[in-house]
């Protein structure tokens, strides 16, 4: 298979949801839900003060996400996704914004910013620019919470190498590093 060059731009999900309201079946998937679990479950801190959600697609992980976060921003960059996102989470402390990172970074800082599954639809210079604003945000303290696919996609980049180039990216401690046959998922911290 080959890989896209460049990174993944809007007009990609906008089509994919078009196409189908949840076309990673995050709603209904059993990988989605154990991977989600594994995820909380990976987080270092009870709760946080201010999270940030990078590609909150429909909201289901955002739903259990908020059940820790104080406040919580989630960002994805499908209209269609946030409607979906903003059904499924009615809390008072999530906001939802249309924002494409790397070029759309909101104001603010966090002390845990999660990247799920996103860090791959871009190429190396979008990526090491995300590294820089993650570093700018985030608190000292504060966790970066890494989930990343490890299967074959056409992507600019491979679970592993999103994961590798980003960690390298920030001089942050790393506090735990979990691989499954399908996904990893890498837990830093500032």
């Amino acid at each position: 298979m080959s890989r896209r060059v460049g990174s993944i731009d809007r007009s990609y999900f906008d089509a994919l949801y078009a196409a189908d309201p949840d076309p990673w079946r995050f709603a209904t998937s059993p990988y989605e839900s154990e991977k989600y679990a594994a995820s909380l479950a990976a987080l270092p801190d009870a709760t946080y003060q201010s999270g940030l959600e990078i590609g909150c697609s429909i909201g289901v992980f955002t739903s259990a996400l908020a059940t820790r976060c104080r406040s919580l921003l989630a960002l994805d960059v499908a209209e269609q996704a946030l409607a979906q996102a903003c059904s499924h989470c009615k809390a008072a402390h999530v906001r939802f914004e249309n924002r494409s990172v790397p070029d759309d970074w909101p104001e603010g800082v966090f002390d845990l910013i999660v990247l799920s599954e996103v860090l791959y639809y871009l190429d190396i210079p979008a990526l090491s620019r995300v590294a820089g604003q993650v570093e700018r945000s985030l608190l000292k303290g504060g966790a970066v919470l890494l989930v990343h696919y490890l299967g074959l996609t056409d992507y600019p980049l491979s679970g592993d190498e999103a994961a590798n180039i980003f960690i390298r990216r920030l001089d942050y401690r790393i506090l735990s590093q979990e691989r499954t046959d399908a996904y990893r998922i890498d837990v830093l911290r500032k």
